[in-house]
């Protein structure tokens, strides 16, 4: 959902005459210098959770109270590539696919995703004629506004990005189809499929559809499907995502998605644990390699979080305790900007029921003001363009805001704040000449 406070009586500032602009510059400039005098130190730059929220999962700390699994197995020992078989069977049940079909690892789902490209590079995919890296050139389609790890991992591993148009039913298909239809570089696409970041879209099952049919000039195209966000709502409501797996299979591309998830926004950010989930060839190509590089995985944190959940519905249970405690601040955030901004004609910004971001369009070529403007206040913001590759946004328009670190009090501080500079820089660039 995407607002822009069109229902109001307030006058666009492109519709105000020369001097009424001048006036309200002026007016805005002194709350500014007010907003300077107060002397803020808040950070919106990063979806981390809050402490209450880390707090949630205290429990695990007294945990396992069992070294071995239902099996009898000792968790303590080396093995078990593919992880605890209990873990594996919440996963699968949160993401929708078989357990046979899910790996579980360390606290990183972004370290399998590196795992799983660096290895296609290396070696190449079960379906590939050559390793990636032997191709003279090798391109991923990235929706923007995106997730800037997604962005700066490629461009880490020297992979050309080309953006497509990020809509509220996922990645535009028209556009990725016309791309992968004749180009064999292409390689693959990012995608979060449910509570995107930072626009909060959700990929529809018709969209999920095309993209598994689609044909593609790669015989090894893959879609990294990062479901980051698969069960962080924000209502009532509990979107489901897209059947990415089962889509592929029934269009004759099993292999097509790699599908990844954590719990890091669920229990301990950096003490959690991770899933992959793909077709056989794909997870029997990736425990291959993984093999070499390990002989298993923290099966004592499995089972941590095997017994503090008990089992998938455990883990939606906690995630209603995460959204109670994170959709005050998101609220906030909406209250700040409609207060200020709407029916201004200068900015829109998303109320997402999901995931951990609301994505803010300014006026075009003032978003680099507005941080600036903010960081001179006092106010961190993620930096303009980070939500594009190379942090390229074309029009200088897109910030991101991630409002679940602060307190409820700093959330509702920092975005009036932010509601002042995004009028600041507005009244700037139309006064300008």
């Amino acid at each position: 959902m995407r607002h822009d406070g069109a229902v109001t009586s307030a006058t666009p500032l492109a519709d105000l005459s020369a001097d009424d602009l001048a006036a309200r510059l002026t007016a805005v400039r002194a709350d500014y210098d007010a907003l300077k005098e107060r002397g803020l130190k808040l950070d919106l730059t990063r979806g981390k959770p809050g402490a209450d929220q880390l707090d949630l999962s205290n429990g695990l700390l007294t945990l396992p109270s069992s070294y071995k699994d239902r099996s009898g197995t000792d968790v303590r020992n080396y093995g078990g590539l593919e992880g605890l078989a209990e873990l594996r069977e919440i996963f699968a049940d949160l993401l929708g696919v078989d357990t046979a079909d899910v790996v579980c690892g360390g606290n990183s789902s972004l370290t399998m995703m590196h795992q799983v490209i660096t290895w296609m590079l290396l070696k190449g995919g079960p379906d590939s004629p050559r390793p990636w890296s032997q191709e003279p050139v090798v391109k991923f389609i990235c929706p923007v506004p995106g997730y800037d790890r997604h962005f700066t991992m490629l461009a880490e591993l020297g992979i050309e990005m080309v953006t497509v148009p990020m809509t509220p039913d996922g990645p535009d298909p028209v556009a990725v189809r016309a791309l992968v239809a004749d180009d064999p570089a292409i390689k693959g696409m990012w995608i979060v499929p449910t509570y995107a970041n930072p626009t909060g879209a959700v990929c529809s099952a018709e969209v999920a559809a095309e993209l598994m049919a689609m044909p593609t000039a790669a015989p090894d195209f893959r879609i990294f499907w990062d479901n980051a966000y698969a069960v962080h709502h924000l209502t009532e409501v509990e979107t489901k995502s897209a059947d990415a797996l089962g889509l592929a299979a029934a269009s004759g591309h099993p292999n097509r998605p790699v599908m990844f998830a954590s719990t890091s926004k669920i229990t301990f950010a950096g003490a959690g644990v991770a899933a992959l989930a793909a077709s056989a060839e794909n997870k029997a190509w990736y425990l291959e390699r993984l093999g070499f590089a390990a002989i298993g995985p923290d099966k004592v944190n499995h089972l941590r979080h095997v017994e503090f959940f008990g089992d998938a519905d455990g883990v939606r249970a906690h995630m209603r305790k995460h959204r109670d405690l994170i959709a005050p601040k998101f609220a906030a955030v909406e209250e700040a900007l409609t207060s200020r901004l709407a029916g201004l004609g200068i900015a829109e910004w998303t109320v997402p029921t999901g995931g951990y971001f609301v994505n803010l369009d300014v006026l075009d070529g003032t978003a680099s003001r507005v941080v600036a403007l903010a960081r001179e206040a006092g106010i961190a913001l993620t930096p303009a363009g980070s939500a594009f590759p190379h942090g390229d946004d074309p029009n200088d328009r897109n910030i991101r805001l991630a409002p679940t670190f602060p307190v409820l009090e700093e959330v509702q501080a920092a975005m009036a704040g932010v509601a002042v500079c995004v009028e600041l820089a507005a009244l700037e660039s139309l006064t300008q000449g």
